[in-house]
């Protein structure tokens, strides 16, 4: 694509445009375009002097503008014509009956030059590929050979005016590679309008963008951050309200065990027969830890070492079976009573 000459819009300067896409290169200026316009009017004023310099239409004629240019830049197809007869071109209107006669299937012509209103472009074949060299399109549109009939047909419903250009073209660069190549589009160009359109949305967005984070001092760059430490924190809080009755079975012990000063309910079962509060049981552990080392010291002495006589009278064995006694039902006391908290709690939570 980047071989083909393609002129882009320039005020009204779409046939300059038309005959340099259509030529391949910077063959026409808007100055020698005016020169040939000027040569228009003057051969029809020639003409109309003809009739007299003094009759009424003369007069009129020489009071209207020129047909032939203005001063937006707009050429007619006079002038486009003329122009092109000095490469040995010729236009003719291709629905024309004298055209329509031959038959021609348009994919067998070279090019054509489309008109409606003040707008001209040329639509040439390069190679072995049709492309539409409008001015007013962002590069070159490729048109497959199937499409160009219809397309044709579609400028000719919309009002275009449609000329076959007859003769030989100029030799081109891009002619010559796309004879040996075949090219693919995978976008089509716009219309430069909406690409202006476009840039112009843009640079409105990025304005609008650039004013936001100026006003938040760039705290808008944190929002992501913020949102994933919300979504951490609420994750945290259902892992804390969906702990299992066992976490909560083992700080209740470990309560007990510490000795709070929760009171824990008096009706639970005891195995010695006695009622035990939380300061009870926890002297007793503490009595019963304070035996161990001489427990185990008694157990290291080496056979023969003396020792003390044991004590076996009838109050020294109940004491001993007292203490035993007690540390076992302290510790299944602790459970039991832990257990009933935990069942009094979930039920007190349950009425709520």
């Amino acid at each position: 694509m980047e071989s083909i000459f393609h002129e882009k819009q320039e005020g009204s300067l779409c046939a300059q445009h038309c005959l340099n896409n259509l030529l391949q290169g910077e063959y026409f200026s808007p100055v020698e375009l005016s020169s040939i316009a000027h040569q228009l009017d003057e051969e029809e004023r020639m003409r109309m002097a003809e009739g007299g310099v003094t009759s009424e239409d003369y007069r009129t004629f020489l009071q209207q503008p020129s047909g032939n240019m203005d001063d937006s830049g707009f050429f007619s197809i006079q002038v486009i014509s003329n122009a092109l007869k000095v490469w040995g071109l010729e236009l003719i209107l291709f629905n024309s009956p004298e055209y329509q006669r031959l038959r021609i299937d348009p994919i067998n012509e070279r090019s054509f030059i489309c008109n409606y209103k003040e707008h001209w472009f040329t639509v040439r074949k390069l190679g072995k590929q049709w492309f539409n060299l409008n001015s007013l399109l962002t590069g070159p549109e490729l048109i497959s050979d199937t499409y160009l009939a219809l397309f044709l047909a579609q400028l000719q419903q919309e009002g275009y005016s449609i000329f076959v250009v007859k003769g030989d073209l100029p030799d081109c660069e891009a002619d010559q590679l796309l004879q040996m190549i075949r090219v693919q589009q995978m976008h089509r160009p716009k219309l430069i309008g909406e690409e202006l359109a476009q840039l112009k949305e843009q640079r409105v967005q990025k304005t609008d963008l650039e004013r936001v984070l100026e006003a938040n001092d760039g705290s808008g760059m944190l929002d992501d951050d913020e949102e994933d430490l919300q979504r951490a924190l609420a994750l945290s809080r259902q892992e804390i309200d969906l702990e299992d009755e066992e976490a909560d079975l083992r700080r209740a012990i470990q309560l007990s065990m510490q000795g709070t000063s929760r009171n824990i309910c008096q009706d639970t079962p005891q195995t010695s027969g006695t009622h035990l509060t939380s300061e009870e049981l926890r002297k007793r552990r503490e009595a019963y830890f304070e035996k161990q080392p001489q427990r185990q010291q008694q157990q290291q002495d080496p056979p023969g070492h003396p020792c003390e006589k044991p004590n076996t009278s009838s109050g020294a064995l109940d004491s001993d079976l007292g203490d035993a006694m007690s540390e076992e039902d302290m510790l299944q006391a602790a459970v039991t009573m832990s257990l009933e908290t935990v069942r009094s709690n979930f039920k007190t939570e349950g009425k709520k």
